[in-house]
């Protein structure tokens, strides 16, 4: 659990500041569960750079609560949360200094999102909080009042979390929230899960993710672990202290999560494969013959014109969709199924030396809407959220990654898709992954982009 916070305090002398504007987002790793958000009266006055740069002025405050009578509140909703914030050293001390003048010793533990995304976006030209969400394509409102930074850094969170694809935000959390405690039951675990798509990790005492999987209803997958029997099912039962996931909206954001993580993580009772993750290919050549080739073959190495598949079944019935979309004679891919010309001399008049420059065109247009190859797009889907969607982006045929969008000018921005996106490796299994995934679900919304120079 987290508590996104944002202060903004008077200035003044070191410990001397007092709150006077405090915004507190309690985030569960998928929603924010509370809220609060108030000005403080803070019985000092304010100095004039400040009120100058929030728009905060003395008389503003005078009618506001003053801290004691929002100090229960804030240890509330701080309670069992890890504050987060952008500088969370000033904010913390700030706070704990407002409570120490009420005799209260107030502890949190913190996270400084300055320090993760000088980790995690260490190319950034700046991490104040401003510049950095205006070049991630954050949008912002109300810049240095408490609720529109503490909405910003809560924003702001949530990508660096995507991009941790290590997971180490989340491993120390968890250390630290396991620290002489015991685990919660798995019944407890299960319930605190939401029934949506994403990917779960599930960890030991240790905070070490010893399974991951990805899943389009976590709560019922999780559950079936705990109550599976097997071998498997009785070691994830013994060793798992806690379960995380991450939502994504996206079930093919899910799919690459997977895949990219178990790589990354290793987790040590999954089973990962180093194989690859289609059987056969589908070759559309031109080896010197007037016609296109199109043929199954049992894959060793993938060229570059070639779809994956992953079985001589599914590459098939790619076949035959062809056939009926482009108006491809089945007899010149090979099937065998009844062609619309004559019975006699089908093949022949098929593959004509007169037709070829049709069939070509035909067979070139089946590949080119099915393939990746060569192309600048982005792949729109759900997001976690109403009013947001997920991406994924593809730039000269190579997978670079996936992020979330709100904005329209967001997503037609190549740009700033670049600089928003977890990034992730590409290769023969993420291109067969999105090829195949396309294939199966053509509701989703492909948009080509202009690279930049």
């Amino acid at each position: 659990m987290y508590a996104v916070l944002d202060i903004e305090s008077t200035g003044g002398k070191y410990n001397e500041e007092g709150i006077m504007e405090i915004a507190i987002h309690k985030y569960d790793g998928h929603q924010v569960v509370d809220k609060f958000m108030s000005l403080v009266n803070p019985e000092r006055e304010i100095q004039p750079f400040v009120t100058k740069l929030t728009g905060i002025n003395n008389k503003m405050l005078r009618t506001a609560p003053k801290f004691h009578e929002v100090a229960k509140r804030i240890v509330e909703i701080t309670d069992g949360a890890i504050l987060v914030a952008h500088n969370a050293q000033f904010d913390y001390r700030i706070l704990r200094t407002e409570f120490r003048r009420l005799g209260y010793d107030f502890q949190r533990k913190t996270l400084c999102t300055v320090d993760l995304s000088k980790k995690l976006l260490p190319e950034a030209e700046s991490h104040s909080l401003g510049k950095l969400v205006r070049s991630l394509g954050i949008p912002m409102s109300d810049r240095h009042r408490a609720n529109g930074d503490a909405i910003a850094t809560l924003k702001l969170f949530k990508m660096l979390l995507d991009k941790d694809s290590s997971k180490s935000i989340v491993k120390e959390v968890i250390r630290k929230e396991t620290e002489g405690e015991l685990s919660p039951t798995q019944l407890d675990i299960v319930s605190d899960l939401p029934s949506e798509t994403g990917v779960y990790y599930m960890h030991d005492k240790e905070g070490e993710i010893i399974f991951l999987g990805k899943t389009k209803n976590a709560k019922k997958r999780v559950n079936q672990h705990f109550t599976n029997v097997g071998q498997l099912a009785r070691k994830l039962q013994k060793e798992t202290k806690k379960v995380s996931f991450e939502r994504t909206g996206s079930e093919l954001v899910a799919i690459l999560k997977e895949y990219q993580e178990l790589r990354n993580n290793n987790p040590r009772h999954n089973s990962i494969t180093k194989k690859k993750l289609f059987s056969h290919v589908i070759n559309f050549h031109q080896n010197g013959t007037p016609h296109i080739e199109i043929e199954i073959v049992k894959n060793k190495f993938r060229k570059k014109q070639n779809l994956g598949f992953s079985g001589v079944v599914s590459a098939k019935n790619f076949l035959v969709k062809i056939s009926e979309e482009f108006s491809i004679c089945p007899s010149s891919l090979g099937l065998d199924v009844d062609c619309k010309h004559s019975q006699n001399g089908c093949a022949q008049m098929c593959n004509d030396i007169e037709n070829a420059p049709v069939y070509n065109q035909k067979a070139s247009s089946a590949f080119q809407k099915y393939s990746l190859l060569d192309k600048n797009i982005a792949i729109l889907d759900k997001g976690r959220e109403v009013g947001e969607r997920s991406f994924i982006l593809i730039k000269e045929g190579i997978l670079k990654g996936f992020g979330y969008v709100e904005l329209n000018h967001q997503i037609n921005n190549i740009h700033i898709l670049e600089s928003i996106i977890t990034p992730m490796t590409s290769d023969e299994n993420t291109t067969f992954i999105v090829e195949s995934y396309l294939r199966k679900n053509s509701r989703l919304k492909v948009l080509e982009l202009t690279p930049t120079a």
